[in-house]
């Protein structure tokens, strides 16, 4: 199997509840594909595995290393172990869809919520043919809901109270949060939330969250049914194991309670998703729960230069609830670390641009990544790399000004600048109410002469525009950020047709590949930077990456500065940036540093500013302290 010793280990380990700590880089998909194929190498029919993860693409990759012949890093079961799988299966079980290969079941937690439901639907009052609700549907359900509500008391919109229907199934809330009298809102939720179940039985449908809520229920109520189960799958294997919620986490409890015979692998200290619902103590309490537990560590990292190593191990050892571990690499040093001090968000995203732009003849063939914290960071970097004609991809987004609320402030600033512009004017009217419409309309024809922001600021006031995001959407803070970012901007601009025409030159500058200047196009580029958050970014791995706006506010972000386990949290979210790289790792901050860089150890960085003739990146509060 080509395993390294520790790894070899955690494959080869009795069939008891096994807790692989796996560093990052460190092989943890290997080992645990690794261990399936031990498994079944061992005897265990394959049929009875079920291995599980978060995402289609982590299911299809794992599936493909178990046994697809073409993937380099395919780990073949051999025939004669297919063979005698089929010879040990039992067959007392329905499962003839599941069994016919005769392999293991790999696929998310959902995936495999929606396969039980299609055999159990009938203890749920609906069929196997069941549909399931995306978010969209799920909006527009609890928007008629309301709507059909005879009562003044809602004063929130859909998106409120569907983001609150999930927190309560995913755990992140309880019902007795909303059944103290002092909760606002918290009775009429209830209701909602109740008349929401009822809404989705009649249509015969569950929504995404009853994947692994309702086969709960199911498992509960019907003990006969978790019992045949618990025989279909004796054995269970969870990759990212740090990242389970409640529901998840009770699901796989009582899936394993018979036999005890599972393996879990994950990272601690790449636990980053608390605000989606992630647990952080599942992970550490996995010895309690199960008390036969053996705990392996995977410690040596394939993929980043012993300098990128050294200082991410430095860094989040600050953090004091974790599970210790030392990570290592045999891997060369590399080059120190980059930080750059820019004045300001614009001259930081020109530095990085730059960077890129010198850079490209050494690193054609290499992979670029620019990692922010928050969404509303890309319009900097995307104007930066436009200028320059660097072609880049956005992940898991969509581009500055094609996002809805930046399109919804741009058409009212059209509009101010143009009144015959019909294409913004037919977007205004579509997003608000009439009256909205026209009396902001009015204040846009009546005000003249006000700044940009002045008017972006009169948009805001005459539409209520955040209390219309907090309605209709469920990442609002997200938005807010959005526009707080356009007004930065816009601040730079005194004359409105001059903004405009910026933003304009920017749009019509990323074009397409057929055009004039398609060579410079994504599509049309084997070299492309890509951009994405932190959160996107897990799991992946590039040869350069620039981590942007590390700075106090930024990275940790303000929202976490309260709380020593949200400190912890944005620590993690560092060291998750910082193992992305495989060769050379850059930040870059304006304004005040993050503590995180003063907590790097300075004989691994190379320290560069614009603002001052520092050569070392010191601890000087006096240099940070702006006066207004």
């Amino acid at each position: 199997m080509n395993l390294n010793p520790q790894q070899e280990l955690a494959v080869k380990a009795p069939f008891s509840p096994l807790l692989i700590v796996a560093g990052a880089g460190t092989g943890k998909t290997r080992t645990l594909t690794s261990r399936i194929v031990y498994l079944i190498e061992s005897g265990v029919p394959a049929n009875k595995i079920c291995a599980l993860t978060f995402t289609n693409k982590a299911a299809k990759e794992m599936a493909d290393r178990v046994g697809d012949p073409k993937n380099p890093n395919s780990i073949r079961i051999p025939r004669k172990n297919l063979k005698q799988s089929i010879a040990n299966s039992d067959h007392s079980d329905a499962f003839v869809d599941w069994d016919c290969n005769f392999k293991p079941f790999i696929g998310t937690f959902h995936s495999l919520g929606a396969r039980i439901l299609r055999a159990e639907a009938r203890f749920l009052k609906r069929t196997a043919n069941f549909v399931i609700f995306d978010d969209h549907d799920s909006f527009q359900l609890v928007k008629k809901i309301i709507k059909g509500m005879e009562t003044k008391e809602i004063n929130k919109g859909p998106a409120f109270f569907l983001e609150k229907i999930s927190q309560l199934k995913s755990g992140m809330l309880s019902r007795a949060d909303f059944e103290d009298s002092a909760c606002p809102h918290g009775k009429l939720l209830l209701k909602i939330s109740r008349r929401y179940e009822e809404a989705l039985e009649r249509n015969n449908a569950f929504d995404f969250d009853d994947l692994i809520l309702k086969v709960i229920k199911v498992f509960k109520t019907q003990p006969a049914v978790l019992k045949k189960y618990q025989r279909r799958f004796p054995h269970l294997l969870i990759d990212e194991y740090q990242d389970l919620n409640n529901p998840q986490y009770e699901l796989i409890r009582l899936l394993a309670h018979k036999t005890k015979t599972i393996s879990v692998v994950g990272d601690d200290q790449q636990t980053i998703y608390s605000w989606r619902g992630s647990n952080f103590e599942i992970f550490l309490n996995f010895e309690n729960d199960w008390p036969e537990a053996q705990v392996m560590l995977l410690e040596e990292n394939y993929r980043s230069t012993k300098n990128i190593i050294s200082a991410a191990r430095t860094l989040i050892a600050n953090n004091k609830r974790q599970k210790p571990k030392t990570l290592w690499t045999k891997n060369e040093a590399g080059p120190l670390i980059k930080i750059f001090e820019a004045a300001d968000e614009e001259e930081e995203a020109g530095w990085i641009a730059e960077k890129i732009r010198n850079e490209k003849s050494e690193t054609r063939n290499e992979t670029v990544a620019i990692l922010y914290r928050t969404n509303a960071q890309s319009r900097a970097m995307e104007q930066a790399l436009i200028e320059r004609e660097i072609p880049y991809r956005i992940f898991g987004g969509i581009k500055f000004y094609e996002r809805r609320e930046i399109k919804d402030i741009v058409a009212a600033l059209r509009l101010a600048q143009n009144p015959k512009d019909e294409v913004s004017r037919e977007r205004l009217q579509k997003t608000f109410s009439k009256n909205i419409f026209e009396a902001l309309n009015e204040k846009l024809l009546n005000e003249k002469g006000l700044s940009p922001p002045g008017l972006i600021n009169l948009f805001l006031g005459a539409t209520n525009y955040f209390e219309y995001l907090e309605k209709n959407f469920p990442n609002p803070e997200e938005r807010r950020e959005n526009i707080g970012e356009l007004i930065y901007f816009a601040a730079q601009f005194r004359d409105l047709s001059l903004f405009l025409e910026q933003i304009s030159l920017i749009q019509t500058t990323d074009i397409p590949a057929n055009s004039a200047k398609g060579r410079f196009a994504v599509s049309d580029s084997l070299f492309a930077v890509n951009l994405m958050t932190i959160h996107l970014a897990k799991g992946l791995e590039f040869d350069n990456v620039f981590i942007a706006g590390c700075g106090e506010g930024i990275l940790p972000h303000n929202l976490s500065l309260d709380s020593d386990a949200g400190l912890e949290e944005e620590r993690r979210l560092m060291y998750v940036a910082m193992t992305r790289a495989k060769k050379r790792l850059y930040a870059s901050f304006y304004d005040q540093p993050s503590r995180f860089l003063f907590e790097l150890p300075q004989d691994l960085i190379q320290f560069q500013s614009s603002v001052s003739d520092e050569k070392f990146l010191r601890d000087n509060e006096e240099r940070y302290i702006t006066i207004d």
